[in-house]
């Protein structure tokens, strides 16, 4: 990795943000030569640093989560890497590639030159041009907080982004609304330090940590569900529960149950300190199951079609019965006679692209692109959700997407290289 102290200075192209998506267009842009630089405001792979909490490792086991050109030197194969050994492998990706990554760079605007191809990026060090930009900042940009319990109200309330540890919270019991991968994880390491925890379950995909000798993650490859290019009907907002934590494990939220935190349903409404639940929690959790068992179903499949010999896992649907919070669910929670102190929301992210000053953009502010091409010639989005297929905001996805965005950079440079 090369820093620099120097002025910024006018290049091909501004790649915005060093996390994952940004070392990958780093790659990539640099096997075909091309003159760029890298806009970081904090420092490599910030948010996997300083917006997660302490005990948070990857969901996908190392031999997968990782680039094709660099393996983990401290994790093994099936194991879960911990959130400084991601950001350090980031760093050392950086350095082993000498990617131009600038950090302590905030860009503040981004938009077209007048009279001439390119743009003009602000920054808070200064101004250049570049004729691309490769807009690499991620999904997870505002945290969002649903506007249900008053501030005023006294109530802690933090985001998921900013919790560490139990120990930073005041005494008391603590509500998780939050049924995707942070929610559990943090309701789990809630309760098991000691706290009562209350966690509050929306619809989800539910698949297996491992089935027959294979993380879910490799039967998502065999079985092509990487590769799909859109999410099911309806499900294109619903969150995945998994977990890599202590050593990995399926997520069951019966288990949960059992362990000594309450389920209740999405969570509604705020009244004179009370919370109301939507009657769903059952139907979420049976919807959970149904896509767990479906993974099954088709795994079971893939090996007799295959005919492999992997060893049959009959206990793996073994689903045991509802427990008494889920048929008999709380439907209102008054928060002090619970003795809830702090609120943790596991509600996902908005993106945020004020600083973005071009016309990439639908009517509710989402990038209208094409895997990573957006509708503002000359702009690309790097690391998003769904960008071209399923695996886009994943580590591995993410090297595949800037590759193309990169060819095609490189392609539309052998356009404005023609001379008649």
């Amino acid at each position: 990795m090369s820093e620099s102290t120097e002025p910024l200075r006018d290049v091909e192209v501004a790649v915005i943000g060093a996390g994952q998506a940004g070392v990958a267009a780093s790659e990539h842009l640099g096997r075909y030569g091309i003159d760029y630089v890298v806009l970081e405001r904090d420092r490599i792979a910030e948010r996997w640093r300083t917006e997660r909490w302490d005990s948070l490792v990857a969901n996908g086991p190392a031999w997968h989560d990782r680039f094709p050109g660099l393996e983990f030197d401290d994790v093994g194969p099936d194991g879960f890497a911990a959130k400084e050994q991601v950001a350090q492998y980031f760093e050392k990706y950086a350095a082993m590639i000498d990617a131009p990554i600038r950090t302590g760079v905030n860009v503040t605007s981004v938009q077209r030159l007048d009279g001439s191809p390119g743009f003009r990026v602000e920054t808070s060090d200064g101004s250049f041009t570049a004729r691309y930009v490769v807009v690499a900042t991620g999904p997870f940009q505002t945290p969002v907080f649903p506007p249900i319990v008053p501030q005023s109200d006294g109530i802690t309330q933090i985001h998921s982004s900013s919790y560490y540890n139990p120990q930073q919270l005041a005494p008391g019991n603590v509500l998780v609304v939050g049924a995707g991968s942070s929610g559990v994880q943090i309701a789990e390491e809630l309760n098991t330090a000691g706290r009562e925890v209350y966690l509050s379950v929306g619809p989800h995909d539910r698949p297996p940590r491992s089935y027959r000798g294979r993380d879910f993650v490799w039967w998502l490859g065999v079985l092509g569900l990487w590769d799909a290019e859109t999410p099911p009907q309806g499900a294109e907002h619903v969150t995945i529960a998994v977990s890599g934590a202590n050593g990995g494990h399926t997520v069951d939220f019966r288990r949960l149950a059992e362990a000594g935190i309450t389920l209740v349903g999405r969570t509604e409404a705020y009244q004179d300190g009370s919370l109301t639940f939507a009657d769903d929690l059952a139907t979420n959790i049976a919807l959970g199951d149904a896509n767990y068992l479906a993974l099954l179903d088709a795994a079971d499949a893939y090996i007799e079609r295959n005919g492999l010999d992997l060893p049959e896992e009959p206990e793996a649907r073994v689903i045991g019965p509802d427990p008494a919070c889920v048929t008999s669910p709380l439907h209102e929670l008054d928060l002090a006679a619970a003795g809830i102190t702090t609120i943790i929301w596991a509600t996902g992210f908005t993106q945020d692209y004020d600083w973005l000053k071009v016309d990439a953009f639908d009517e509710s502010g989402r990038p209208i692109q094409r895997r990573g091409v957006s509708a503002e010639p000359g702009v690309y989005f790097l690391g998003l959700p769904w960008l071209s297929r399923r695996g886009s905001s994943f580590i591995w996805g993410v090297w595949h997407d800037a590759k193309y965005v990169a060819d095609h950079i490189q392609t539309q440079r052998g356009y404005l290289a023609y001379e008649d």
